[in-house]
């Protein structure tokens, strides 16, 4: 399946509109990761703790939102938009949602 930002592809056509799809992930911070990242920022350099949770959350809600599209039988999934959110108290979650329009290529 083709996944993409972009509201058209090129050389494809779209068929049909199947609708808007989405991926949500929430993940829950750890006390442990995040008494280690305070660690990086205050010694300065990359929390490589917190990119690799980004990078699962975003692979994970982009994989959701690719499932929702298969249901439909899309082909593709056009604009698509990422979102992120700290959200519950104190900031001790996060929320990442894929968001796209299913379609059909002709």
């Amino acid at each position: 399946m083709i996944v993409t930002t972009t509201p058209l592809l090129q050389g494809k056509e779209v068929r049909e509109y199947l609708g808007i799809v989405n991926g949500e992930v929430i993940m829950g911070a750890n006390i442990v990761r995040d008494f280690l990242s305070g660690i990086t920022d205050i010694i300065g350099g990359r929390s490589g703790v917190y990119e690799s949770k980004l990078q699962e959350g975003r692979e994970e809600a982009l994989r959701l939102m690719e499932e929702a599209a298969a249901l439909r039988g899309a082909d593709a999934v056009l604009g698509v938009d990422l979102d992120f959110e700290v959200i519950g108290a104190n900031g001790s979650m996060l929320m990442i949602v894929a968001t796209g329009t299913a379609v059909k290529l002709g």
